[in-house]
């Protein structure tokens, strides 16, 4: 398993990630990590591009049945996907929904105490994640960001499987670094992956305050 980790931690990541967002460098462009994981990456690549950095909340959906399994995902602002492919009786997930939306209202009044997303309308915005599994947490984030008329709506991960979910090509661009042929977690790809914590994610947040005070 050793020859699968294509990076050393989410720092190593999230800085490989911003090289290849160059062109979007002093673009005035808003980057959103997706907590936890993907705001210790965005940090890194809002820094090298000098751009702004927020975060977008989106939530698995668990199988009622097998909870381990997600079978969709739902974002603020009350965006809820379900792939095509999945064969579930809605009225079975609603208890499931609203727990998560009461989740993603914790997360918000904690992590942006309770303030709405930075503008989006007419900007360029790059939605990142530490990785993509099966992608479903991003079609929520990536229709919320086109329902707010961003220009155009990036996502960005260091790593996903060969065949991702083809809804996340509502996406404009996609910068994704690596696709092994062997890929069995976006964890196993990391040398250290240690689960993050609300404190890191508030921790990166207050790290970015210095350059997005100076962008604004």
């Amino acid at each position: 398993m050793l020859n699968n980790r294509l990076f050393k931690d989410r720092k190593d990541a999230g800085e490989q990630l911003a090289l290849s967002l160059e062109k979007y460098k002093n673009k005035n462009v808003l980057v959103l990590g997706i907590p936890r994981g993907g705001v210790e990456i965005a940090y890194y690549v809002a820094k090298y591009l000098n751009a702004e950095l927020s975060l977008i909340i989106s939530k698995k959906i668990p199988h009622p049945f097998h909870p381990e399994y997600g079978i969709g995902a739902i974002s603020e602002g009350n965006i809820v996907y379900i792939p095509p492919y999945i064969s579930v009786n809605v009225e079975v997930l609603y208890p499931l929904i609203e727990e998560l939306k009461e989740e993603i209202h914790r997360r918000v009044m904690i992590y942006r105490a309770g303030k709405p997303l930075p503008e989006i309308k007419d900007r360029v915005v790059i939605i990142v994640d530490d990785g993509i599994a099966t992608g479903v947490t991003f079609i929520p984030a990536i229709r919320l960001c086109h329902k707010l008329k961003a220009s155009k709506v990036i996502i960005a991960a260091p790593v996903s499987g060969k065949e991702p979910n083809k809804d996340l090509n509502e996406a404009d661009e996609h910068y994704i670094l690596r696709q092994p042929e062997q890929f069995y977690g976006v964890g196993l790809t990391y040398e250290n992956f240690p689960q993050l914590t609300d404190e890191d994610v508030l921790l990166y947040l207050s790290k970015a305050k210095a350059f997005n005070n100076a962008i604004k």
